[in-house]
């Protein structure tokens, strides 16, 4: 309801809060709202962290009227959301792989959110869809799945002999 500095900050404190909850949407929602505050401040980097963040969880668990939101947002920062389709669901996102290597050189939670000016649980979150869409169960296997899909993205026809 305010235009000044105090909205930002109540803003960072309304996700550091809802970060907190069970409820993963609220932060979403808390991420979406932020970004497009930003965006209309003129402070389109700032804002695409933002909505990027929202869109990318939205869009993990088929909330399409909110993903699809964030994603017009994100086109009017200058950035483009991609969709998602059956072939890229299980591609990792830019975000989620700079988490990954980063966990993956060994790096903890808490370094990695200090790293990309984030939180603990925005980590975690990120990680557990790494988790999810590689296919793994521990930390210690990040950096061998990394290294096999990008040798996939590389060199296709390997895989396709090998299979």
């Amino acid at each position: 309801m305010t235009d000044d500095d105090t909205a930002e900050q109540l803003y960072q404190e309304s996700i550091s809060q809802l970060e907190k909850v069970p409820v993963a949407v609220e932060p979403a929602w808390s991420r979406l709202l932020f970004g497009e505050w930003l965006r209309r401040s003129r402070r389109r980097a700032d804002a695409r962290v933002q909505l990027r963040s929202a869109y990318e969880s939205f869009e993990s668990w088929g909330a399409a009227p909110f993903a699809e939101r964030a994603r017009v947002e994100l086109l009017a920062t200058g950035e483009t959301a991609r969709k998602r389709t059956v072939d890229t669901q299980f591609d990792l996102t830019p975000q989620e792989l700079h988490v990954a290597a980063r966990a993956a050189s060994g790096l903890t939670n808490a370094e990695i959110a200090t790293q990309l000016f984030v939180t603990t649980s925005t980590i975690e979150f990120h990680l557990s869809r790494v988790f999810r869409k590689l296919g793994i169960t521990s930390r210690r296997q990040i950096g061998r799945r990394l290294r096999e899909t990008a040798e996939r993205a590389t060199y296709p026809e390997r895989t396709a002999s090998s299979a």
